[in-house]
């Protein structure tokens, strides 16, 4: 029987401010994971806001891989969703999350794998 697959929502507090403000190096780890998990990039959005915050998506032929932070409040939250439609993404899932919760130099307060 067919899943689609794994995504995981977490939440990040109490993160160190530089990567809450640093859209330009979160864009750089994206793009190295998409090269890392051989995944496909079919559009990506990334907004900055005023205060430094920033709002980053990225649409896959896979699905996506979203992040928001609020630096005045030093939270981030993350959530990336991976098909299985042609292969069982799940490992590379849960690599990306590791990657991007490492980048934060954080740990997460709220984390929800969903095998859908």
């Amino acid at each position: 029987m067919y899943t689609p697959g794994l995504h995981i929502i977490a939440d990040f507090k109490e993160v160190n401010g530089e990567p809450l403000t640093d859209l330009t190096g979160f864009k750089l780890l994206l793009h190295q994971l998409l090269a890392q998990h051989q995944l496909q990039l079919i559009g990506e959005v990334h907004h900055r806001f005023e205060g430094g915050g920033y709002t980053s998506n990225l649409c896959l032929t896979e699905s996506h891989i979203s992040m928001h932070t609020w630096p005045e409040y030093g939270i981030a939250t993350f959530d990336v969703f991976l098909s299985n439609y042609q292969f069982d993404n799940n490992a590379k899932t849960k690599s990306i999350y590791e990657s991007v919760k490492n980048w934060l130099k954080t740990e997460h307060i709220n984390y929800h794998e969903i095998y859908r």
